[in-house]
């Protein structure tokens, strides 16, 4: 096992005690950390924190709907040799020019070890992370077109995010350290506004909060505003030069928490109810 490292978050990413240990078990026990959370919860910041902190390059690998494990680890671009076969200006025969690796296949052939990001892992297909499950535990890989093996000589960070928005397989989870991220409490949210706008008055980052946190409360909303949606509400106001907020029907720059025209409907709707506006 490689040298244990600890983490404790940065200056700029504040964690919880849980979070904490989550990582350092984790990095402790060298297999990936899958995290969960709400969007806007700081999932993909973790994995530049642990990079920062650690003091290690960060590789990612952005998942979508179409994405195959394959593509992770290398792909060869037969359309690219095709065309280079009909101008004759390369070495076609020469096949090493025409892979090239993935995220994966690359965090597995760095010389030094890496941070590997896997990002919403949920979005792929429901047999996706089964397929991963192989390389991810013998951190190795066969390229056929080659006839070479891919060896990790150092074995990767692996942090894995998901929405939930599927179930993943429990095959997958069994080899996974996991941790749930939960929405910040209103202390901790202050502590992070101050992170981001140290020079903003207290009145103004409690109005806020407050009046964030009241509109998060409401029960008709499609989707909740995050973290990182405060932080730019926040951004605005103090742009503006706005020194007061209150949770009526011109709170400014609303279009900065709210995203779903749904959403604006029911702000109106469940303010115009009065004291009837969370039933």
């Amino acid at each position: 096992m490689s040298d244990f490292h600890r983490f404790k978050g940065t200056d700029t990413y504040l964690t919880s005690e849980g979070l904490e240990a989550s990582v350092n078990t984790a990095l402790a026990l060298e297999r990936p950390l899958l995290v969960r959370g709400e969007p806007g919860t700081g999932k993909t910041l973790l994995a530049e924190a642990v990079s920062a902190a650690l003091g290690m390059r960060l590789i990612r690998w952005n998942v979508k709907s179409t994405t195959r494990a394959q593509d992770g680890l290398y792909v060869y671009d037969t359309v690219q040799r095709l065309y280079d076969s009909r101008f004759q200006d390369k070495d076609v025969g020469d096949i090493r020019q025409y892979i090239k690796l993935g995220p994966m296949g690359e965090a597995f052939a760095a010389k030094e070890r890496v941070v590997l990001l896997i990002d919403e892992i949920d979005k792929a297909d429901v047999e996706f992370p089964n397929d991963l499950l192989n390389e991810l535990d013998r951190m190795r890989f066969f390229i056929d077109e080659l006839q070479e093996e891919v060896v990790a000589d150092e074995r990767p960070v692996v942090l894995i995010t998901s929405n939930a928005e599927k179930e993943l397989p429990d095959a997958f989870l069994r080899r996974c350290v996991f941790h749930f991220i939960d929405f910040p409490t209103p202390e901790l949210m202050k502590s992070i506004v101050a992170v981001h706008h140290p020079t903003l008055t207290e009145d103004l980052v409690q109005q806020a909060i407050e009046t964030f946190y009241e509109i998060r409360s409401m029960k008709r909303l499609r989707k909740r505003p995050s973290t990182s949606e405060l932080v730019d509400w926040i951004a605005v106001l103090k742009r503006a030069g706005v020194n007061d907020v209150l949770l009526d029907k011109n709170l400014p720059f609303l279009g900065a928490l709210l995203k779903k025209e749904q959403d604006l409907v029911a702000f109106a709707d469940q303010l115009a109810g009065g004291a009837r506006w969370r039933s």
